[in-house]
């Protein structure tokens, strides 16, 4: 076992995991933090995306460990002050979701998207979204929320 201290959604968590413990798994079952899905288990269907500092990471192919003293950030700490981010309301306004079960991980890595690329194309969005599949959409209201979640953040 070791023990881990991460910062997660702005609040110090600390834990004792397996050292085989997946950081999806730590977040869901240690943090009760579900709105990290995990979908494949394989790094297939980007359910599972988190940012850990800074960066869009699928959790369920990142040790627990791995996260010991990061910033991470969750679905559940991507609003601020009762402030829907960009991305969140962007998948709202546009309709960007039908089930809902690859939705954190699509807003999670569109946020990460628009913050390293502001005004990204079609042909950047459809490889910046590379990694996260969709059963239910056909991706068009996606990327046209990925376009106004930019349009957002830009304001």
């Amino acid at each position: 076992m070791a023990k881990i201290t991460m910062t997660v959604n702005g609040k110090k968590s600390t834990g004792d995991v397996e050292d085989r413990a997946l950081l999806a798994n730590f977040l869901r079952d240690e943090l009760k933090l579900t709105g990290t899905h995990v979908g494949c288990d394989t790094s297939q269907c980007g359910a599972c995306t988190v940012h850990v500092d800074g960066r869009a990471i699928k959790s369920c192919t990142m040790l627990a460990v791995q996260a010991d003293g990061a910033e991470v950030v969750t679905i559940e700490g991507l609003a601020k002050n009762g402030k829907l981010h960009p991305a969140q309301q962007a998948f709202t306004e546009c309709h960007a979701l039908q089930c809902g079960f690859c939705t954190p991980g699509m807003i999670m890595t569109t946020a990460a998207l628009i913050k390293d690329n502001p005004k990204p194309s079609d042909e950047e969005i459809v490889h910046g979204l590379e990694g996260n599949l969709c059963r239910c959409t056909g991706y068009l209201n996606i990327v046209k929320a990925v376009k106004r979640a930019a349009e957002l953040q830009a304001k």
